[in-house]
C-alpha cells in the first residue's frame, strides 16, 4: 500500500496516466491525494474528471480554484466568465452534470491522523490551528454540498476581506475561507492576504511573505501538502511538501509518496499549453 500526493493537472490527462504507469499504480491498494485544479488549463479536463472520479475511494481530491470556477460556470452562477476550450468540452459533455455534482461534493482540507499531514489546495491561514482549519473547510463544504451553493459560487469571486476575523459573517466569511484555501500565496506581516504578487516568493516585495512563512503558524506541527503555485515549485521539508511543478507549463507533474519517513519524490514530462 501506498499514499501519493499529486500536483496540480489542469486538464493534463496523459501526463497524468504516465505518472501513474510509473508509480505501477494499484486502485486496489494505494491512494492518490489530489491537491486540486483537476480541470481548466490542459486539453483533457473530461478525460481527467471522469478518471479520477472513477477512481472511487481511492483517489482523494480537494477542491482548487479552478474547479470552484468549473462549478459556477455549470450552475450558471456567473456570466461571461472566462474558460478554456478544454472546459466548453466538459461543458458540453452528457454527464457534466453528474460530474460536476460529484466534484461539488469533495472537500476543501483533508486531514490523515495516521500520517499527521493535511492537504488543501493552496494554503492554510497562519492563525488556524488544524481543528479550526477543518472548521472552516466544513463551513463552506455544507453550503457547496447542502445550502443555495449556486449564490456562494456567485458571491466567492473578490479578494475581500483580507484579514480573519471571528466577527465575519455569511458570504464575505465564507469567501475569505475559500481564498486561504484556494488562492492564497502571500500574506503580510500582520496575516492580511495579498493577491499582488504569484511569482516566486524571492521576488515578491519585501513587506510580503510566503503563507508557511508566518512567524508562529499554527499548523507548524502537522504536514501540509499543498498545490497552485507552480512559480514556487517543488519544496520538501518535515513540516511542509508544495507539488506543483508546471504540469500544465511544460515542466513536470510530480507524485510524492507519503507514508515513508523519507518522501520519495517521482515526477514525468508534462505539456506546454498557453490559454
Amino acid at each position: 500500500m501506498a499514499v501519493y500526493a499529486i500536483g496540480d493537472i489542469q486538464g493534463c490527462y496523459d501526463p497524468l496516466r504516465r505518472l501513474l504507469d510509473t508509480l505501477e499504480f494499484d486502485p486496489s491498494r494505494d491512494t492518490l491525494w489530489f491537491v486540486g485544479d483537476l480541470v481548466n488549463r490542459g486539453p483533457k479536463s473530461l478525460e481527467t474528471l471522469r478518471y479520477i472520479k472513477g477512481l472511487g475511494e481511492s483517489a482523494i481530491t480537494v477542491l482548487g480554484n479552478h474547479d470552484l470556477h468549473l462549478l459556477a460556470l455549470e450552475a450558471n452562477a456567473i456570466e461571461g466568465g472566462e474558460y478554456s476550450e478544454s472546459l466548453q468540452k466538459l461543458l458540453n459533455a452528457p454527464d457534466a452534470g453528474e460530474l460536476c455534482e460529484w466534484l461539488r461534493h469533495r472537500p476543501l482540507a483533508h486531514y490523515d491522523v495516521g500520517l499527521n499531514t493535511m492537504m488543501v489546495h493552496a494554503g492554510i491561514h497562519p492563525t488556524w490551528s488544524l481543528r479550526k482549519t477543518m472548521a472552516c473547510a466544513a463551513e463552506v463544504e455544507n453550503e457547496l454540498q447542502t445550502g443555495d451553493f449556486r449564490i456562494l459560487l456567485e458571491k466567492m469571486y473578490g479578494n475581500t476581506p483580507t484579514s480573519w476575523s471571528e466577527k465575519l459573517r455569511g458570504y464575505k466569511r465564507l469567501r475569505f475561507i475559500i481564498n486561504c484555501l484556494t488562492r492564497m500565496r502571500m500574506i503580510t506581516a500582520n496575516d492580511r492576504l495579498n493577491f499582488s504578487h504569484n511569482g516566486a516568493p524571492w521576488h515578491a516585495r519585501k513587506n510580503l511573505l510566503p503563507w508557511y512563512m508566518a512567524e508562529d503558524r499554527a499548523t507548524a506541527e502537522i504536514r501540509v501538502v499543498f498545490g497552485h503555485w507552480s512559480q514556487l515549485g517543488l519544496v520538501m521539508t518535515p513540516d511542509l511538501i508544495s507539488v506543483d511543478t508546471g504540469c500544465v507549463w511544460g515542466r513536470q507533474l510530480t507524485a510524492v509518496k507519503l507514508d515513508k519517513c523519507i518522501p520519495r519524490v517521482i515526477q514525468v514530462a508534462g505539456q506546454s499549453v498557453r490559454s
